[in-house]
């Protein structure tokens, strides 16, 4: 009888393993260097030490986008209108400690954001976007320009409110366009990219709650620190709440390995449960609880769209 096993994500969302053949896991162009921390060839599980803490403070950030509407900006330079999109954007901040967790900030931001040099402010009956220029007319390039800003947002609100030298912030995806921020963390939920070899990535699918990889050197379009880690799972689907993390790689290694000891003792308490979250355990208790409120404060999608329409017919 042919077996086989259940990813435990709702299939409303993409697998957290996205790669179609396991085999192929080691391939990647990313420049590696394994032997950070131990010799690439003496790999194996890390348990966090005695002298290994959990921080005091923990703050996580996170950030939501939305399209509210395609435009044309009508250019008087070009005698075709210019695309855009106008976008609403949330990041905010959640303070977790021993006495549990508080929302630390909330700020919504909305723009119109085009190639053009003359997109307008646009005023409407529920909002105001503020033109943003983006470096050519492509979707992609608009969306870019659209998550530029919410790691900005991100940014701010973090230096704005980290009050203590050793608390450690936890920022959710990639920590490209941070990597500056003292004693900060990427988490990343899903993996598109397979980036170890396999008896590397063997190394990870043994690891067990609570454990993680050894410390590695990656570099794509830009370098950094990293690691894998598995939070409480009960499901045996490959690398089920697997979670890979990423630090500056302006750290020294006996740096990088105390910020990976202190963020594997402080993931798992965090851990998201299926039974309230389709994306657990990997979609933390206070990232989906603010991705959820951030969503609520970007307002109702279909009320300003009408209101930048109305706004287009009146203007």
């Amino acid at each position: 009888m042919t077996g086989f096993t259940v990813d435990p994500w709702d299939p409303g969302y993409a697998a957290a393993l996205a790669v179609e053949n396991l085999s192929e896991m080691g391939a990647t162009s990313a420049e590696l260097v394994l032997d950070v921390e131990r010799p690439a060839a003496d790999w194996k599980p890390v348990t966090p030490g005695a002298d290994s803490s959990v921080p005091d403070t923990l703050l996580v950030a996170d950030g939501v986008r939305r399209i509210d509407a395609r435009v044309w900006v009508h250019d008087p330079d070009t005698p075709m209108p210019v695309p855009g999109i106008a976008a609403s954007y949330a990041a905010g901040i959640v303070r977790c400690g021993p006495d549990g967790a508080d929302l630390a900030a909330i700020e919504v931001n909305r723009s119109l954001i085009s190639a053009s040099p003359h997109a307008p402010e646009v005023k409407t009956t529920h909002a105001v976007y503020l033109p943003n220029k983006a470096a050519d007319a492509s979707f992609e390039e608009l969306s870019l320009a659209l998550q530029r800003q919410v790691t900005q947002l991100e940014v701010d609100l973090a230096v704005r409110h980290r009050s203590r030298g050793d608390d450690l912030l936890l920022v959710d995806g990639p920590l490209r366009g941070r990597t500056h921020l003292p004693r900060t963390v990427g988490y990343i939920k899903t993996h598109h990219t397979a980036y170890l070899p396999p008896p590397q990535s063997a190394v990870v699918a043994a690891l067990t709650p609570g454990q993680r990889t050894p410390v590695f050197l990656m570099g794509t379009s830009w370098r950094r620190h990293s690691w894998y880690v598995r939070l409480p799972v009960q499901s045996p689907a490959p690398w089920a709440g697997v979670a890979r993390c990423e630090a500056s790689a302006d750290l020294d290694a006996a740096q990088a390995v105390r910020l990976a000891d202190e963020v594997t003792l402080a993931l798992p308490p965090l851990a998201g449960v299926d039974y309230k979250d389709p994306r657990a355990p990997q979609n933390l208790i206070p990232i989906g609880g603010l991705e959820k409120l951030l969503r609520h404060h970007l307002g109702d999608a279909r009320l300003l769209y009408r209101a930048l329409r109305t706004a287009a017919a009146t203007g």
